[in-house]
């Protein structure tokens, strides 16, 4: 009998040795496999920065070092951050859609909609700092704390009724028909620089915090239904509908501000050789406390919903709460690399470009880092991985990624030219853009809907919030027909609204092969049913 309890009670160690050594290569895998995507999506746009610096575009040696630097942050900064999402904040946001859900009250709903949709909003860090440089180059004029709180009502309005449409089952393509009917409406009331800061909210909004938690939150909500095709359609289009809100936030703030026309210069780009490891230092207390309280309110959210509903047992919470640890580490390192060495190098070059004698260099260049900046953005990472696993691997998320990647690519190059050609105006752009993009809704499936206008707002990420929108208001200042405020703002708007467009397209090929694949097969059945006669 003692030989018996050994033999088990030896077992027993063994398995959970054997146990946390699986977990730990487990986790050791999936953190390896995040570091090799983030290493291949970052290299890019460093090497792009150097091909410039030694041939058309030379930097000052600090400036390229707290680049070379920043690069190499944003790399790690990306890896555990991601690493975190999967751990931590993709969990919380399923938990908590499922509890408020089954409670079947709507009052539940709409409250918990409204104040986690404020508060995610107003703690992400692309909004904050959309809303600097607004204030800076604005020098005031349009206040930045004015400016996350408008957009953060608006967002969390939309959430909260995007929340109700999923309950409800209204068809994505005639709440977004809707949605920007009204701001299309108000944009003839609304002045061309609150027009671009508010199409430029709406990207910046939805962010490396913001994307995560309400995809969670919508596949949360949607898993419940007992239809899974319109399961799987309802997991995307809340980040896109949230982000109208947004747009609705500022230009509706426009109208009651009287500021008239928004003056501004951009702020100096110059970086010092004694103040290198002062910037660097004097950022990380900043950002660290940033992003803090970034997670903040979600981690309170779940501390209620883990009292009140969801009771979870303490492995499970152990592993959330690691799992924010990690993504809290993971963001400011990012966010540090970014703001420290990204930001300034893309203004460098936006106005070093821009002052050469011909402009198809300049073009050229905003080509490619589109095409390299959007494969840096967390939220691209997270949204990728989610339309794979929702479509049991029938969307390819390395074909997502190539029609983000000439999306993008296009939008930064549409909006070089646009302030080089001083005909272009940005409804140009806007007003056949969305329109195209409403009018495809009603031709692909519903899917593809939500999923196109959830890339819209996710492909306006941190990277293009900082280094694309630096080098875009680099050319603006330095181009002597540009208005820094009108022209430098606007980038994000059109990186918004052309992946919206290339993902229908990815839908209406996608539905095109379906329904090839049905007619083989339906040709085949025929031609087994005739042999058999």
């Amino acid at each position: 009998m003692r030989l018996f309890f050994t033999f088990l009670w030896n077992y027993f160690i063994f398995s959970c040795i054997l146990k946390t050594q699986t977990i730990k290569r487990f986790l050791l895998n999936d953190l390896t496999g995040k570091f090799k995507e983030v290493l291949a999506s970052v290299l890019p746009v460093t090497f792009i920065v150097v091909i410039l610096h030694f041939t058309f575009s030379p930097l000052e040696p600090t400036m390229l070092y707290a680049f070379l630097i920043g690069s190499i942050l944003v790399i790690i900064g990306l890896t555990i951050f991601l690493f975190g999402i999967d751990q931590g904040l993709g969990p919380i946001g399923q938990d908590i859609g499922s509890a408020i859900t089954y409670t079947n009250s709507f009052a539940i709903i709409i409250t918990v909609s409204l104040i986690l949709g404020f508060f995610i909003s107003y703690a992400e860090p692309d909004l904050h700092i959309l809303a600097s440089q607004v204030g800076s180059v604005t020098s005031g004029q349009f206040n930045k704390t004015l400016m996350v709180v408008a957009v953060s009502i608006g967002l969390g309005i939309m959430m909260t009724l995007g929340m109700l449409r999923i309950l409800r089952s209204v068809r994505l393509k005639y709440v977004f028909s809707a949605a920007y009917g009204l701001i299309f409406i108000l944009s003839f009331f609304s002045s061309t620089d609150f027009l671009a800061i508010a199409f430029d909210a709406s990207g910046a909004t939805t962010g490396a915090i913001t994307v995560p938690f309400m995809l969670s939150l919508a596949a949360g909500v949607s898993a419940i239904k007992k239809d899974s095709k319109l399961s799987e359609a309802d997991s995307f289009g809340l980040v896109g509908l949230s982000s109208t809100g947004a747009i609705l936030g500022v230009l509706i703030t426009g109208l009651f501000l009287k500021t008239g026309k928004l003056e501004g210069k951009l702020p100096s780009t110059a970086i010092t050789e004694v103040n290198l490891l002062k910037t660097y230092l004097s950022n990380f207390i900043h950002i660290a406390w940033e992003s803090f309280l970034t997670l903040l309110p979600i981690v309170i959210a779940y501390a209620i919903f883990q009292i009140c509903f969801l009771k979870d047992k303490k492995r499970k919470i152990l592993n959330v709460l690691r799992g924010l640890g990690f993504t809290l580490f993971g963001l400011i390192i990012f966010l540090l690399g970014v703001n420290s060495g990204f930001m300034k190098v893309g203004s460098q070059l936006g106005i070093q470009l821009a002052s050469l004698d011909s402009n198809t260099l300049v073009l050229i260049v905003a080509l490619f880092l589109g095409f390299s900046t959007v494969l840096a953005e967390p939220a691209v990472h997270v949204l990728t991985n989610q339309v794979e696993e929702v479509t049991g691997g029938s969307v390819k998320r390395s074909l997502v990624f190539v029609f983000l990647s000439i999306a993008v690519g296009l939008s930064i190059f549409m909006s070089a030219l646009r302030i080089l050609v001083p005909e272009i105006h940005l409804w140009m752009y806007l007003l056949p853009g969305f329109g195209i993009a409403i009018i495809l809704a009603f031709f692909v499936p519903d899917l593809f809907v939500g999923m196109a206008f959830d890339a819209g707002g996710v492909a306006s990420g941190p990277m293009t919030a900082t280094f694309s929108l630096a080098f875009v208001q680099g050319i603006a200042a330095q181009v002597p027909t540009a208005d820094v405020v009108s022209d430098g703002f606007g980038m994000i708007a059109i990186v918004a609204m052309m992946p919206i467009i290339a993902i229908e397209l990815l839908g209406a090929l996608y539905q095109a092969q379906l329904r090839k694949m049905s007619k083989l097969i339906l040709s085949h059945n025929h031609q087994i049913g005739d042999s058999n006669e």
